[in-house]
């Protein structure tokens, strides 16, 4: 039987609302016979009709979409057995810039003054009463705000969706929502319409700074509801001067780093309300249909009490350091009752909680309770934690739930093995993902931070999108990335720049690592989803960025220095938290290499993605330059002869990994690397730059062995380190703490900088993925893939797959005691997979599961990679 599945408008399977004017539709088959490829396939979507070969990012080209219209989709495939099938499924469009007749309002009295806080938030309302003896067929509220926004319908949320309207750079892109609100108005002869509003990313307090009114010098909310009846008519209902506003809301204080104080006691029946003022924001962003992956509910967790602490405060453990809120109901309250719930990632050695490393940001919510049984969970804030501290409350009193919050992405990817500790650094890697996988990649999500850092989702990119649908979560931030960018080509460090943009020490430039992720992640995601939007939506940008960097290297050099980046390290980050030297200005004394690594790296890289577009004077001329780059690292960091003068991991790692060296130097210089290596008792010496390769360089040039003991090393520092020392996420620091589990981080230059919830390093995920169950593309989407697994380092069994945009993938082996091993893979429909044995032999096989063994006399005797 031939089945189209996983049918999407838009990456999204249901629901879609888009201002896209050419939608693009995907979808995936399944065959119960083997050797399956698709013949045709046949795309109607209203009068239009395609017919093609792909599955992946088939745009609509037919007459223009109207705006506020529903459009049916119907997908027909034939496979070469002469089998169809066919599925179908609805989008929507949104406004297609239809002006707005709503109006932006606000609280024209409040003045919102204070530095370093957030405002209060405001509360809009307004009833609308549906026209009398019509019937509703449809109902649409679209809305969008200056902050962070909450509607109720007569008392009701109408989604789950937290922080709207999202995160992005609000100069440039605002998003608006879509609800769904015919049921509310269904048979109601009137409808009370409630809008908290709070400062958010927009108005409030953000970066470690704690600027705020970056945006707007207060909230503002614009809405509109559309109500269509069976006669054709409709009416709107924006806002305007016709809706009340009062700041006397129960959430008293809605800030993302200090969290939320809340007065259950307030009524918004009982409190004094005022006309809405008419608001002229200082912005003008493009205002869209929401395109991102919306931060949602997920993962429930029950607390452990650990201790009731002297000064009465209960301590919780979670078991699973995550990103999220506290859901709490209490019995038998007494009005007036208060309740503080703290959070923190790690305990005091007292058994305390552990709050020096939040910084500024208090992390709490405080709740005063009106008389009796209630629930509560904050709205507008999100903490990083594993442990709580509860107080003003009986535990017998309270039942308290951790709920974790992250974007609405789809967790497609998987790994296992015989090694436990490898299989807990997976999970730490998967909950470092949806920590800072909240609306934007943070760097982390608990103290006064939580900030798009590109040098983090740079390197991180390929392990996201093995484990997660990355589609509408990067293609959003990187409409920022493109936004951001600066008129000399420089990519900012953290995106949206929303209050920081380049630090204070660092100029608007190219910034070696952090601003390659307009780069690599749009590279990153194209290999994973196969859509060559991402590409040519970002080609532009890429090039100027590579452009500027370029320019950098080259302004005050000759000949081949003209190629090495050698800005002032205070201008980089060079070999950010490399763990074999102690200082910050150490690691950014190390920019030169790291820069220069990373011109050759982003122009390679740039090749590629033009030949893929189709542009071949680009691919020669980055060809060349990543080339004439690679010679100037030799020529000027090397004896020519695979050693470099002044020797550091990372120094190493990269011009391995990325083919830099020449092949009569490679021996060598793989030779003295693992030298540093095997002299540093196989433990890590990189910093974010080295640390994904480092692995792949050394497994990838016949050193499977080194890598192993490497990967295995439970010694700090090492990634197994960190799960011996009960780790549930990937640390920002390898030696976040020590034996004792007290923090051993000194003056290092970085204020004490130390998280416990950090996904950069928890990229060494790629290498279990794709060198240790083996499994990894080699054509954008796994059209087209290899299967070969390392082995080595005591495994016995491994597996991973990942569903690809043609269906699941999985590499499956296991390595028997008389030396047989036997592969199983996974290969979906219409894509062919390459099938390398430990023994060398190699097979090609098409859509099916299929069963190779073979013997095996040396496990780590693997052919090196080409």
């Amino acid at each position: 039987m031939l089945n189209v599945e996983h049918l999407t408008v838009e990456n999204t399977e249901t629901g879609c609302v888009t201002d896209e004017r050419n939608p693009r539709v995907s979808f995936a088959l399944s065959s119960d016979m083997a050797d399956t490829t698709l013949s045709q396939t046949r795309v109607r979507i209203a009068d239009w009709t395609a017919t093609t070969t792909e599955q992946v990012g088939i745009a609509y080209a037919g007459k223009g979409l109207q705006a506020f219209s529903e459009y049916p989709v119907e997908v027909e495939a034939t496979d070469n057995y002469g089998r169809t099938a066919s599925a179908h499924t609805t989008f929507e469009t949104g406004r297609l810039d239809t002006p707005w007749q709503a109006q932006w309002i606000t609280d024209g009295d409040y003045r919102f003054a204070e530095k370093k806080v957030s405002p209060c938030p405001m509360v809009f309302r307004r009833t609308v009463c549906p026209a009398s003896g019509k019937t509703i067929v449809r109902a649409r509220l679209y809305a969008t705000a200056m902050g962070m926004y909450d509607f109720a319908f007569n008392g009701e949320r109408i989604s789950d969706y937290y922080f709207a309207p999202g995160f992005t750079s609000y100069k440039t892109n605002l998003q608006y929502q879509t609800y769904d609100v015919t049921q509310q108005l269904l048979g109601s002869d009137a409808c009370e319409m409630v809008a908290t509003v709070a400062g958010g990313w927009a108005v409030g307090s953000f970066v470690f700074t704690r600027k705020n009114r970056v945006s707007a010098k207060r909230q503002a909310l614009l809405a509109e509801l559309r109500i269509d009846y069976t006669d054709g008519s409709s009416d709107v209902i924006g806002t305007d001067t016709s809706w009340q506003v009062t700041m006397d809301s129960p959430v008293l204080v809605a800030d993302l780093y200090d969290g939320e104080v809340y007065d259950a006691r307030v009524t918004l029946d009982a409190v004094s309300w005022n006309a809405a003022s008419v608001e002229k924001l200082r912005i003008h962003p493009q205002i869209q249909a929401d395109y991102s992956a919306r931060v949602r509910e997920h993962e429930v967790f029950e607390p452990t009490l650990v201790k009731r602490s002297d000064n009465g405060e209960l301590i919780y453990d979670f078991g699973q350091n995550f990103a999220g809120v506290v859901r709490f109901t209490v019995r038998d309250a007494r009005e007036g009752q208060n309740i503080t719930v703290k959070h923190a990632e790690i305990l005091n050695p007292d058994g305390s909680l552990n709050t020096t490393f939040l910084r500024t940001a208090k992390a709490q919510v405080v709740y005063t309770c009106a008389a009796g049984e209630q629930t509560y969970s904050p709205r507008f804030t999100y903490m990083g934690f594993r442990y709580i501290s509860v107080s003003g409350v009986d535990a017998a009193s309270i039942d308290i739930t951790g709920v974790a919050l992250y974007s609405a992405i789809d967790e497609i990817g998987s790994f296992a093995s015989s090694h436990e500790g490898l299989n807990q650094l997976h999970s730490n890697i998967m909950w470092g993902s949806k920590s800072n996988l909240v609306d934007i990649p943070t760097d982390c999500p608990q103290r006064d931070e939580r900030m798009g850092w590109t040098g983090d989702i740079a390197v991180f990119g390929p392990t996201a999108c093995f484990n997660f649908d990355m589609s509408r979560f990067l293609d959003k931030w990187l409409r920022d990335v493109k936004a951001e960018q600066t008129r000399g080509g420089g990519i900012p460090n953290t995106v949206p720049v929303q209050g920081y943009g380049f630090p204070a020490t660092m100029p608007q430039m190219a910034i070696d690592w952090w601003g390659d992720a307009c780069v690599l992640v749009p590279w990153a995601l194209y290999q994973s989803r196969g859509d060559k939007e991402i590409l040519r939506s970002m080609y532009a940008t890429m090039k100027k960025y590579v452009k500027a960097c370029l320019f950098w290297a080259g302004l005050w050099g000759r000949g081949d220095k003209r190629y090495i980046w050698n800005t002032p390290s205070v201008l980089h980050f060079g070999d950010w938290v490399a763990p074999d030297v102690p200082q910050m200005s150490q690691w950014q004394a190390r920019s030169p290499w790291t820069a220069t690594a990373s011109l050759n790296n982003t122009s390679r890289t740039l090749s590629k993605i033009a030949h893929v577009l189709g542009e071949s004077d680009d691919e020669q001329y980055y060809a060349q330059l990543a080339d004439r780059v690679a010679q100037a690292y030799m020529n000027v960091f090397t004896d020519g002869k695979g050693k470099l003068h002044n020797e550091f991991q990372t120094a190493y790692v990269l011009p391995l990994y990325l083919g830099m060296f020449p092949q009569n130097q490679r021996t060598a210089a793989v030779k003295n690397f693992v030298r540093l290596v095997e002299s540093n008792d196989y433990k890590i010496g990189t910093g974010f730059p080295g640390t994904p390769y480092i692995l792949f360089a050394l497994a990838d040039n016949g050193r499977a062995d080194v890598a192993y003991r490497m990967l295995l090393n439970d010694a700090c520092p090492s990634w197994l380190y960190e799960v011996k020392q009960g780790a549930t996420t990937i640390w920002e620091r390898w030696d976040g703490l020590d034996e004792n589990g007290e923090c051993p981080i000194g003056d290092d230059g970085t204020d004490i900088m130390i998280s416990y919830n950090h996904y950069a390093s928890g990229a060494v995920g790629a290498f279990l993925y794709s060198r240790v169950a083996g499994l990894e593309a080699t054509s954008a989407g796994y059209k087209t893939f290899r299967v070969q697994p390392v082995l080595g380092g005591g495994l016995t069994w491994a597996k991973a797959s990942t569903r690809t945009p043609y269906g699941v993938t999985g590499s499956s082996w296991a390595l028997n005691t008389d030396g047989t091993f036997v592969l199983t893979v996974d290969v979906p429909v219409n894509t062919t997979a390459e099938v390398v044995l430990p023994d060398g032999a190699t097979h090609s096989v098409g859509s099916g599961t299929h069963s190779f063994t073979c013997t095996v006399t040396n496990e780590t005797n693997m052919e090196v990679r080409a």
